[in-house]
């Protein structure tokens, strides 16, 4: 309530103590998933032409033609993947969708949203996940999507100010809580389930050195004493499969298990650079905190805006009755996804409904015990041996030379050093795309060389491009080097290519990416 004298959010008290309001959590998830919405379409719009684009790695247009074939028709596709795609996808639609989302997620920054905005957010980026391919296959994408589905529903229709005349309804605020129970249990239970190094508490002291791009300190973090890795395994075990139990407890035990999440994904962000995937966890846990948490927390002057919107508020029955239809489609929707959180067979990053709109979660089942780098090198020389000068080509994110220290990238995801992370552990079979990029280089190809930090050969291609995968360990600190890592070289994952190789060109013509 408004104290009408000192202007100040007094926690409520007697019958109103039983039902706490969520105006100003309605703003912090909001303000936080615009944010997030802003960098996945800054980072399309920074990369989707080179990856997916008419001259991509994977051209969109060869996308959409082979599911048409295979489904029948655009219809079928539609129903299949829904996506804007299917009608307009030239270079000029991804840019365009990639710009509306960035600039319609920058109003949601500045406070003003509505269920308009929010939906358009949502049909935008859920458009970008069905047609990204490769790119575009990681748990956080669909994770946004159910996110961003639900922040629909908590705002009016139409009113767009930070604090619009609706309170948010409850309904959804819970269903943003049920987002953060499954999101915490599936990645807890597919580790238990998983790899032995959780069980035995072992994990951490590999997952600093091997995970997908560590941060600027990822090696303190690695060097640590073993009892404080695993003391980190235990605190891993409270956050993914103690603290999602009471989400749903009265107020003191929910907002204790909303903490303790968010300051799990802290320690996740400080440690690594896992794209916006914390970033996106924190926004469902918010909910577990009320107004009288954060009237504790945020500027006086801002909590009784807050509060002022409250005391005028109206009630919207269209508005709550939509927020119990979602609920009603997300409970059915749900079935599915809960089942297999207590499954043998358990499955992660996985949806059941072509909208991403309830689905399962999880990750690092596996810890590898080993970091394998492919680094792709070219050389001006006519000689493809190992005699010749080979000049690697230098990744944004994952280490090449020794001496660099890990950048900082999060939440921004570069999306080729994260496939590649992946194709490491694979071959090139699996990864044919890995081809096509060499094919590129070797022509000097520009959006090809722009998803790398360097271009060893900016006046003139190089001759030949070879893929060697090398193993990468953090060195000590204080080596005589200065070095943050040492490596030492495995095999050729990739062998010498020049732009004339007869089987080079015939194997990019099979894969339709030559005429």
């Amino acid at each position: 309530m408004i104290n009408e004298t000192d202007h100040t959010w007094e926690q409520p008290s007697g019958e109103e103590r039983a039902a706490p309001t969520y105006w100003l959590t309605r703003f912090m998830i909001l303000r936080l998933l615009g944010v997030i919405y802003a960098v996945a379409f800054l980072v399309a719009i920074n990369q989707v032409l080179p990856l997916i684009g008419s001259h991509g790695l994977l051209p969109v247009d060869l996308y959409i033609k082979s599911i048409n074939q295979w489904l029948g028709s655009t219809g079928a596709s539609f129903l299949k993947l829904p996506s804007l795609f299917w009608w307009w996808h030239s270079d000029t639609a991804l840019l365009t969708v990639c710009w509306t989302g960035f600039i319609v997620s920058l109003l949601v920054v500045a406070g003003y949203a509505n269920a308009i905005t929010m939906g358009l957010l949502w049909v935008l980026y859920l458009s970008l996940v069905h047609i990204g391919q490769d790119w575009y296959g990681y748990g956080w994408e669909i994770q946004l999507c159910e996110t961003g589905f639900l922040a629909i529903f908590l705002c009016p229709l139409l009113d767009m100010r930070p604090f619009p005349r609706v309170a948010p309804p409850l309904p959804i605020i819970i269903l943003f809580r049920w987002l953060v129970c499954r999101l915490m249990l599936g990645a807890g239970l597919i580790k238990l389930r998983g790899d032995v190094v959780w069980r035995n508490g072992t994990a951490l002291y590999y997952h600093f050195e091997t995970q997908p791009i560590p941060g600027p300190l990822s090696r303190w973090f690695h060097f640590l004493p073993h009892t404080a890795l695993k003391t980190g395994v235990w605190f891993n075990w409270l956050a993914e499969l103690i603290a999602p139990l009471f989400v749903f407890w009265p107020r003191l035990a929910r907002q204790t298990a909303g903490i303790v999440i968010i300051l799990f994904q802290l320690t996740l962000i400080s440690s690594g650079n896992l794209s916006f995937l914390n970033w996106l966890s924190i926004v469902p846990a918010l909910a577990c905190f009320d107004d009288g948490f954060w009237a504790k927390l945020l500027p006086k002057w801002f909590v009784n805006k807050a509060a002022a919107a409250r005391q005028i508020a109206g009630y919207s029955k269209p508005m709550q009755t939509t927020a119990y239809v979602v609920t009603v489609i997300v409970g059915l929707l749900s079935i599915q996804p809960a089942a297999n959180l207590f499954s043998s067979q358990q499955i992660m990053n996985t949806s059941f409904d072509p909208f991403e709109l309830v689905n399962t979660y999880g990750a690092f089942g596996s810890v590898g015990r080993e970091r394998e780098n492919i680094v792709f090198e070219g050389t001006a020389d006519n000689d493809s041996t190992d005699k010749a000068h080979w000049q690697p080509y230098l990744y944004k994110g994952l280490p090449v030379l020794l001496n660099r220290r890990p950048p900082q990238i999060a939440p921004y995801q570069l999306r080729l050093d994260w496939q590649m992370w992946f194709a490491a552990m694979s071959t090139p079979d699996e990864y044919p795309w890995t081809i096509h990029l060499v094919y590129k280089l070797l022509h000097n190809d520009k959006p090809a060389t722009s998803l790398f930090a360097h271009n060893p050969f900016p006046g003139k291609p190089p001759r030949y491009i070879r893929a060697v995968l090398y193993r990468y360990r953090f060195a000590k600190r204080g080596n005589v080097q200065g070095n943050w890592w040492t490596r030492e070289r495995i095999s050729l994952w990739l062998p010498p290519l020049a732009a004339d190789d007869p089987s080079l060109l015939a194997f990019l013509k099979a894969q339709r990416w030559l005429p």
